[in-house]
């Protein structure tokens, strides 16, 4: 059997997290705010090397009902987030933001409190600043966790345009300020989460625009809004999550940001994003080991891709992708080397089903896949990957319908 993500419709979300806040803190919450999810259509690990990527919302959000209070005391609550320990309740965390530091929150928590340590830190000796105190959040997520859908990012971009809009701050009201407000929840998730993030998922969440890709330019963080109407061409996006948990504190994606970061000292770049394609053979040359050659050879080409689908787009060729989407998945797993089983086996059973393209999307390690498919192909596609990963002895995956949606707002 198939497994579907459920989508909540945003006034069954607020009437749940809101009743779930009240239960929880006794109190009636200041409103609620959400923030999608997002896939990654092309462009992977090009962030953080000052590439462009080409990031879209996902339906599936992150609601959270907030109250602030009148001290630091931060008190956070989710039955949807937290990973057994055996070792006590992990659904609550409670704390002072006089406390929050890096290294000193462990867990989703450091999502949620990472948020206004970030946002206090942007505001510096401003009143608005030293007004930001602490709150009670009660937090529902409809984003898969684990899944490489930026389930985190969705997290720190919900509590941060909660804290906007208590704090009066009116960031979230223009696109400068989203950026600024991407920008609070990249420092939280860096120093206070730990995951070497780059900024595509926050800027995902926040500054994505309904029935478009965002093409985001890693270099200033600019951003244009891609028209990418998949039911006029007759297609649709299948996200699979192979369920196979990935990480993004476990080194591996660390270790591959460090990979580049020592090319560049080598190279005489400030970023990889500034090499040319043109010019990627004798720069790889000048290297002196064959896996920096190839970490530094995806990254370049993959960049090169985010450009050539974007000229497709724009020139109303949305069917032609497909190549380049599986090239990118090649060069993730070849080059980059951050495919695992899972989604190798979820990519090539999904274009034997008769998928335009597939590829591998958000962190790697695990996580999931995106495939281009014709309309009405969709579940046929999706039951004959459920039935590859049954061959195969894996756990069964799961899916979501990636329609382009909008950003990150307040909504209860």
């Amino acid at each position: 059997m198939t497994s579907w993500y459920p989508q909540l419709p945003d006034s069954a979300a607020v009437a749940q997290v809101t009743r779930a806040f009240d239960e929880a803190f006794g109190r009636h919450p200041d409103g609620v705010w959400a923030a999608p999810g997002r896939v990654n259509l092309i462009g992977e690990h090009v962030d953080y090397n000052a590439g462009s990527c080409l990031p879209l919302a996902l339906p599936h959000r992150t609601y959270v009902a907030l109250a602030r209070r009148d001290d630091r005391t931060v008190r956070a609550h989710s039955p949807h987030l937290h990973q057994p320990t055996g070792t006590g309740d992990d659904t609550w965390w409670s704390g002072s933001l006089d406390d929050v530091a890096p290294g000193q929150v462990k867990g989703w928590a450091g999502y949620v409190a990472g948020v206004p340590w970030a946002l206090a830190r942007a505001l510096g000796g401003t009143s608005a600043g030293a007004a930001v105190t602490g709150f009670d959040v009660e937090i529902l997520s409809s984003v898969p966790v684990g899944s490489g859908l930026s389930s985190s990012a969705a997290l720190e971009c919900a509590v941060a345009l909660a804290l906007d809009d208590t704090l009066g701050l009116g960031l979230a009201a223009d696109d400068a300020g989203r950026a600024r407000l991407a920008a609070v929840c990249v420092e939280a998730e860096n120093e206070i989460a730990g995951a070497p993030t780059g900024g595509m998922d926050q800027a995902a969440a926040l500054r994505c625009r309904a029935g478009h890709a965002l093409l985001l330019d890693c270099r200033d963080f600019t951003v244009r809004h891609l028209p990418l109407d998949l039911t006029a061409e007759g297609l649709e996006l299948l996200v699979i999550d192979t369920r196979a948990q990935h990480a993004l504190v476990d080194g591996q994606y660390g270790s591959r940001r460090q990979a580049c970061l020592e090319a560049c000292g080598l190279l005489g770049l400030s970023s990889l994003g500034d090499l040319p394609p043109a010019e990627l053979e004798p720069a790889l040359a000048r290297l002196p080991d064959e896996e920096l050659r190839r970490r530094v050879r995806h990254v370049v080409t993959e960049i090169a891709r985010v450009d050539q689908v974007r000229d497709l787009l724009d020139a109303g060729r949305l069917r032609e992708i497909g190549l380049l989407l599986d090239a990118s998945h090649r060069s993730l797993h070849d080059d980059y080397e951050v495919s695992c089983a899972e989604l190798d086996v979820a990519c090539q059973a999904a274009l034997t089903a008769g998928a335009l393209g597939a590829r591998m999307t958000g962190g790697g390690f695990g996580g999931s896949a995106v495939a281009l498919v014709e309309t009405g192909a969709t579940a046929h596609v999706a039951a004959e990957v459920t039935a590859a990963f049954g061959r195969t002895g894996f756990r069964a995956p799961a899916f979501l319908r990636a329609t382009p949606s909008a950003p990150g707002a307040r909504v209860g």
